[in-house]
């Protein structure tokens, strides 16, 4: 039996290109779930954060409690 060179060839590149076809694939497909979780993070994440406004209404509120809590403090410390 006579093997020919370009079978032997052919076996050699088989062998070379399977695994890496293989590692591209799975490569490319772990990206893509990469991909969506970073995607599904990014909206997840603008929940979390306050708007500027609510932000300034709430340090608004806090300092006029604060206020009242001082004046109350003046009265009991001067009265």
């Amino acid at each position: 039996m006579d093997i020919n060179p370009i079978i032997i060839w052919n076996v050699l590149l088989s062998l070379i290109y399977a695994p890496l076809i293989y590692a591209i694939r799975s490569n490319a497909n772990e990206i893509q779930r990469v991909n969506i979780l970073v995607n599904r993070t990014r909206e997840e994440i603008a929940v979390n954060y306050v708007s500027k406004s609510d932000n300034e209404r709430d340090m608004d509120m806090l300092i006029k409690r604060f206020d009242k809590l001082e004046e109350k403090l003046d009265q009991v410390l001067n009265g």
